[in-house]
């Protein structure tokens, strides 16, 4: 029998403004082609700000810093200075796939049981949810490596949208209004996002003076300025002491984070995973990122399948997600390897039949020795909550160099918190993490560990060159979605719009299968006839992704509808 899923963002609080409409948005398209470079966000602000980097002689990863920056201020509940994320970046010159971790820690006085027994409405919306933020690190660090701007020059697009303010669109009103009961139980979040005690109208301009000042004087001062400084001093003041709105009655918790915590943080170059499907090599990002291995799992399991339809599709995704949860996350002795052999993947692939597998799947054993249709050993262990927020963004220039970004604050509108006097909201990263008690679960928190990621960002090549970029967000949809495009594209032969735009369904090893409109419309009989339990949920992801058509053209895409749409945009129509 199917239920009805009602995400959080579809829960609105409807409340009346005063504000008049000011401006109409330029319209945002969600397919463009052209030459000398492509963006793909989904925000056009944020995407005009990349193809002006990109069109002023800029490269990729210029381009990208400045994107995401601009989504601190257009997209402030996804992404900002106070989240993190994972760049996976191919420099064309070199052919060379680089990782870059800009992920959240954990302050030192974080222990496995920290988070234990509390709930997780009442986690997500307080200081102790708030990791180490590593955004300015990790642009600070893409940029010395790799980019040819400094970073006070990469914030000037930013700093003139967060001056003069962007155009209010629904998504933004839903956003506010849905956090609305939040954000006035804290003074700096209510006096910024509820002016006047109400979302900001539609069709309104939106300023945010103290982001721009914020950005204004980290471009000036350096990263220092947050990893020990006097930014970073009154992150830690928040984050220890929320302003409480006098005579709210919601429980915030303190967190734990010190000064200390910020100087010791680092962004970190790591390795790309890479798994070999139907002769194309597929890169993404490694732990705490379970992006990459389990998607790169997935296809190895499709791979080795006689026959690919949506089907197999959830059941590979339901496996990996298995092997994931029991494998994964920020500690020593991942056994990636293992779970991206091309063995492993058979002995996997073998359970899947006719039939959906039983609830929950278990996990295989990933130890080299595998044996064929090998029964799993293993207990199960469920998927976690995530945020359904974050945000993606793809990025080519003139020389070939890709950039797809991951960035988030976790929740939609992080902890809820703004920074008195600073326009940024913090993360409530550390919910990412397993609360406990789960003894030999490779995610439960730690001093100065990284929580488990599901962003996927993703890089595909034929025969040495990228053909296509892309990623999502949605929490542990990420993986599923990125996932289900690819299929799309190289089993069921769409084109990529048609891949992206596509009805989507999500597998994480769980009970029921979500599922949007579309989807069950199309697949919901046949499914439920293999032993699959549907559940609706409206919508799942908002993709971005960039595809190589050859001879110098590219074709940029984003979602037509998904969260309000996406913005695709190219350096030039023609050579």
């Amino acid at each position: 029998m199917r239920r009805v899923i009602v995400p959080a963002a579809a829960v609105l609080v409807s409340l009346a403004t005063a504000v008049p409409a000011l401006a109409t948005p330029e319209q945002k398209v969600p397919v463009a082609e052209g030459y000398g470079g492509a963006v793909a966000t989904v925000d056009l602000d944020a995407s005009q700000a990349a193809i002006a980097v990109l069109r002023k002689g800029g490269n990729a990863i210029d381009a990208a810093v400045a994107a995401g920056a601009v989504l601190g201020v257009t997209e402030p509940y996804s992404a900002g200075l106070a989240g993190g994320g994972f760049i996976v970046y191919y420099d064309a010159r070199r052919r060379e796939v680089h990782t870059i971790d800009g992920r959240e820690t954990a302050p030192r006085a974080m222990t496995a049981t920290s988070l234990e027994g509390i709930p997780f409405e009442e986690a997500v919306t307080s200081g102790l949810s708030a990791g180490v933020p590593g955004t300015v690190a990790q642009w600070d660090l893409a940029l010395r490596r790799f980019g040819t701007l400094s970073l006070k020059q990469a914030l000037q697009p930013a700093i003139e949208v967060a001056a003069k303010g962007f155009v209010v669109d629904q998504t933004f009103y839903d956003q506010t209004a849905q956090n609305a009961a939040r954000f006035k139980d804290f003074t700096s979040t209510a006096k910024l996002y509820l002016p006047g005690g109400a979302p900001p109208a539609v069709g309104s301009v939106f300023r945010n003076p103290e982001l721009a000042a914020t950005y204004r004087e980290l471009g000036r001062r350096g990263p220092g300025w947050l990893y020990g400084g006097q930014l970073g001093s009154e992150v830690v003041a928040t984050v220890k002491q929320p302003p409480v709105t006098p005579g709210a009655t919601r429980n915030v918790r303190p967190g734990l984070m010190e000064v200390r915590d910020l100087r010791d943080y680092r962004a970190l170059m790591r390795e790309p995973t890479r798994v070999d499907y139907r002769g194309l090599k597929v890169y993404g990002m490694a732990p705490p990122s379970s992006g990459g291995s389990t998607v790169g799992e997935a296809l190895n399991i499709l791979d080795a399948l006689p026959e690919v339809g949506v089907h197999e599709y959830l059941e590979a995704s339901r496996l990996a997600f298995a092997d994931r949860n029991a494998y994964v996350g920020d500690v020593p002795g991942v056994p990636l390897k293992e779970l991206l052999s091309d063995g492993f993947a058979k002995e996997r692939a073998c359970l899947v039949g006719d039939r959906a597998i039983k609830h929950p799947a278990a996990p295989g054993n990933p130890d080299g020795f595998y044996e064929p249709c090998a029964a799993p050993t293993g207990t199960a262990t469920p998927t976690a909550d995530e945020g359904p927020e974050t945000t993606h963004l793809v990025v080519t220039d003139r020389w070939g160099n890709v950039v797809a970004y991951n960035l988030t604050i976790e929740s939609t509108g992080g902890n809820g918190i703004v920074v008195p006097g600073r326009g940024v909201l913090l993360n409530n990263e550390l919910t990412d993490f397993t609360p406990g008690p789960a003894p030999g679960d490779p995610n439960l928190p730690a001093p100065g560990k990284r929580p488990r990621s599901s962003m996927a960002p993703t890089l595909v090549f034929d025969h040495g060159k990228p053909v296509l970029a892309l990623g999502s967000p949605g929490g542990s949809t990420i993986i599923t979605t990125v996932l289900q495009i690819l299929v799309n594209r190289y089993e069921f032969g769409m084109a990529l719009p048609e891949a992206l735009a596509a009805p989507r369904a999500t597998q994480r090893n769980t009970a029921q299968t979500q599922a949007e409109p579309g989807f069950l419309s199309r697949y919901e009989q046949e499914l439920e006839a293999r032993g699959h339990d549907l559940v609706l949920n409206p919508e799942i992801g908002a993709a971005t992704a960039l595809e190589f058509l050859g001879r110098g053209r590219i074709q940029a895409v984003a979602e037509p509808t998904r969260r309000g749409g996406g913005s695709a945009l190219v350096v030039s129509s023609r050579r």
